[in-house]
């Protein structure tokens, strides 16, 4: 039986295609990993065998150097981080704070921040910091004003808080103060002193009402006894001389000439001479 054995031309020439096609795969492989993009919100920095390079990357596409260089990404966009902090006021009352923090990375000092503490800085610097100095301006107000003076509390707390935070360049964006919460015993004192206050607001407002409604009639009163004194000095002789000449008149108009009878008593008198002297 013969057999056919391999043609040894067909075989080799594969090889050269074998060899062809691992180089640009190999190619490819290295061009892809020549290039990396830096996201929008984020800068880049070269890092090199594991040291940084302090070159800032802005957003977009750069090249690197495969297998040796990779691109290390910063995010420099607000971030928000929220806590609760135990403490004291100062007049020794428990006050457990809830604070919200808004805070970014200064972009120019990316490579600074990142070669000295790292990309776990939320949890090594800024949440610590937060914890630390709450605690600090807590503890220098009375409970009450920590309720009444808020804004105030806040903005001692931010100002603080920045500049502990720019040693190590972080910015703060804004800071909230969330919620105070007190002990049973203190929350129900205030409700009870918040009463108090109304009731006196009240009691207050009615004592107010009262001494002005009396004086409002003593004002009337005074009015009123002004205008009788006015209308007291008015009345003169000639006045009551004129208001019966009117009287009398009045009362001829409406005489028919006759007499009126009566029984007994005295006879009503008229003035003739003065009637007849007012028809000459």
């Amino acid at each position: 039986m013969h057999v056919v054995e391999p043609n040894p031309v067909k075989k080799m020439s594969l090889k050269p295609y074998i060899l062809i096609g691992l180089l640009i795969v190999a190619g490819l492989i290295v061009a892809f990993n020549g290039f990396q993009t830096v996201q929008y919100g984020n800068v880049g920095l070269y890092k090199t065998f594991g040291k940084l390079n302090d070159n800032i990357l802005a957003p977009g596409i750069h090249m690197k150097i495969p297998f040796v260089q990779t691109i290390i990404q910063v995010n420099v966009q607000v971030q928000k981080t929220e806590t609760d902090t135990s403490a004291s006021s100062k007049d020794l009352q428990p006050v457990s704070t809830h604070v919200a923090v808004n805070y970014s990375v200064d972009k120019e000092a990316a490579y600074k921040l990142m070669n000295n503490v790292g990309g776990s800085f939320g949890s090594v610097i800024v949440n610590p910091a937060i914890q630390e100095i709450v605690k600090e301006v807590t503890a220098r107000y009375p409970a009450e004003d920590l309720i009444a003076k808020r804004d105030i509390v806040a903005g001692e707390i931010r100002e603080h808080l920045t500049n502990r935070l720019a040693k190590y360049n972080l910015i703060v964006n804004d800071i909230n103060i969330v919620n105070f919460k007190f002990s049973d015993a203190f929350n129900q004192s205030i409700e009870a002193k918040q009463v108090a206050q109304q009731q006196a607001l009240k009691a207050e407002n009615d004592l107010k009402r009262i001494q002005i409604e009396a004086k409002q009639k003593v004002a009337q009163a005074q009015a009123e006894a002004e205008s009788l004194k006015l209308k007291k000095q008015e009345v003169t002789p000639e006045l009551i001389q004129l208001k019966q000449i009117e009287v009398q008149e009045k009362a001829l108009d409406k005489w028919d000439g006759r007499l009126p009878s009566v029984t007994g008593g005295a006879t009503p008198f008229i003035d003739v001479d003065s009637f007849a002297g007012s028809g000459k």
